[in-house]
């Protein structure tokens, strides 16, 4: 199962991708969880130890010298379009329980459409991700889907946007939804977060009705006081967990 969950910055988006990465791994399933956008910090939200210490691959210089035989850096020239990649998940990642966690970090180009050995390691490692590799895969990606291909899109399983009651929220998910229908992206599903009533709920479902929708969880205070501890949310002691578990079914 290869899921993708990409959203409005501040919706939640990360700390739904941690909560069914942690009811994952309560299950015994084993994660390979990605933080693709480069403003998130998907290891903290996980509760794995030391998150503020993880380097991401995009700024791992020696590295991407050594496997694309280019300087991070450069824009043009020659360098390994098919690096080698598929030992990297295992040597690079950082774990918890049955979770194996890998940073990808951003990209500094120097203009739109630029080919860098830093993004061309990046697309192989996810290319490699998706397609090769046995475990269940949680992308948070940011808003927008740059890191999938035509080819890797086709092979996930779901794309999951995550939505908060609001004009801006509804209009980025629409977005996106264009992004991935322009690369064969069919399997999308709304999660609707931060509910605080009826209203709310009736809001999502009827700016975006043309959307199956994965389910809503309830906007809950314990989620803000562990953050505001550097606690993960899985640790907040609210239901949430239960909630998701009860909607991976439906993945």
């Amino acid at each position: 199962m290869k899921i993708a969950v990409s959203g409005k910055g501040g919706v939640g988006k990360t700390t739904f991708a941690s909560l069914l990465i942690r009811a994952l791994n309560d299950d015994g399933k084993h994660i390979l969880a990605i933080d693709a956008d480069p403003d998130a910090n998907l290891a903290a939200s996980i509760g794995i130890p030391d998150a503020d210490k993880i380097v991401p691959i995009a700024e791992m210089k020696d590295l991407i010298f050594d496997r694309t035989e280019a300087r991070p850096g450069t824009i043009g020239g020659f360098f390994k379009l098919n690096p080698k990649v598929d030992d990297l998940p295992d040597s690079l990642s950082s774990k918890l329980g049955n979770i194996k966690l890998m940073r990808l970090g951003g990209v500094q180009k120097g203009g739109g459409g630029c080919i860098c050995p830093e993004s061309t390691l990046l697309k192989a490692l996810v290319t490699h991700i998706v397609l090769l590799r046995d475990e269940y895969v949680v992308l948070d990606m940011e808003a927008g889907i740059e890191h999938l291909g035509r080819a890797t899109a086709q092979a996930v399983n779901k794309l999951i946007i995550v939505v908060e009651p609001g004009r801006r929220s509804i209009e980025t998910a629409a977005h996106i939804r264009k992004l991935a229908s322009e690369i064969g992206l069919k399997n999308i599903a709304v999660l609707g977060n931060k509910i605080r009533n009826d209203k709310d709920e009736a809001y999502i479902r009827s700016h975006l009705s043309e959307f199956p929708i994965l389910g809503f969880l309830p906007y809950d205070n314990a989620l803000i006081e562990a953050d505001m501890d550097g606690q993960s949310p899985y640790s907040a002691g609210s239901d949430l967990v239960s909630r998701i578990k009860s909607m991976i079914a439906g993945l």
